[in-house]
């Protein structure tokens, strides 16, 4: 169940700073890259912040 809600929070930033860089400013781009980053990152570390945060919130695997 994690793994879905963090997928999902990931394409949702992804796309509210695409749709943000086309409607208001284009510095939103790096909001994208910054996600991008974090799950190149998480990808190889094997860790999540948004794993964490969902672990205080009591989101069961």
């Amino acid at each position: 169940m994690k793994n879905r809600i963090v997928r999902g929070i990931a394409g949702t930033f992804i796309l509210a700073s695409l749709l943000l860089s086309i409607y208001v400013n284009q510095n939103w781009l790096w909001f994208t890259a910054f996600v991008g980053a974090n799950l190149l990152q998480s990808s190889i570390t094997k860790w999540c912040l948004m794993n964490q945060i969902l672990d205080k919130f009591g989101v069961k695997d």
